[in-house]
């Protein structure tokens, strides 16, 4: 089989964009991915997959601990493009963001996202060019009960937005 056969296969399955953030003592960071999965619910488990290139997924394997947010379906792109375009290794990405601190430290951001799990890594699963953090969910709430969530499929094909060549190093 063709890869752009398997490719235009994978097209079909749903996903939605979150903001993952992390701390690693004073340092934030954050980015976008497309990834998160409820694994189980009693104990509430979690799952997210993070390119291995990005600070990000550096910051959460120290740390153990990241918060996933999903972003809501009117998120402008320009909010999108501060998690999705740029590097945190040049760029702080919560200086001009509202956010709480969570209760594992993670920043919470509060604009543009409809409710938020903290989560503390108990397995990584490496998967090639990412890494499969799951854990538990040990905080959990809702920020805007009357949003709807942001899609790939209304990114991509309402929004127009691009997924960036250097975005999996972000």
């Amino acid at each position: 089989m063709a890869v752009n056969d398997i490719n235009q296969g994978l097209n079909y399955i749903t996903y939605g964009l979150y903001i993952v953030t992390t701390c690693e003592g004073e340092k934030k960071n954050g980015l976008i991915v497309n990834t998160v999965f409820q694994v189980t619910a009693d104990p509430a488990q979690m799952a997210i997959s993070v390119n291995k290139n990005s600070l990000t997924h550096d910051m959460i394997l120290k740390s153990r601990v990241f918060a996933a947010m999903p972003l809501e379906q009117n998120t402008p792109l320009p909010f999108i493009g501060i998690f999705g375009f740029r590097s945190g290794r040049t760029f702080d990405k919560l200086a001009k963001v509202p956010y709480k601190t969570g209760f594992l430290g993670c920043p919470i951001v509060v604009e543009h996202t409809l409710s938020y799990m903290e989560v503390e890594v108990s397995q990584t699963v490496d998967m090639g060019t990412h890494t499969l953090f799951i854990g538990q969910v040990k905080d959990a709430g809702v920020l805007n009960p009357e949003g709807v969530a942001l899609t790939y499929d209304y990114y991509h094909n309402v929004i127009k937005g691009k997924t960036p060549a250097g975005a999996t190093h972000l």
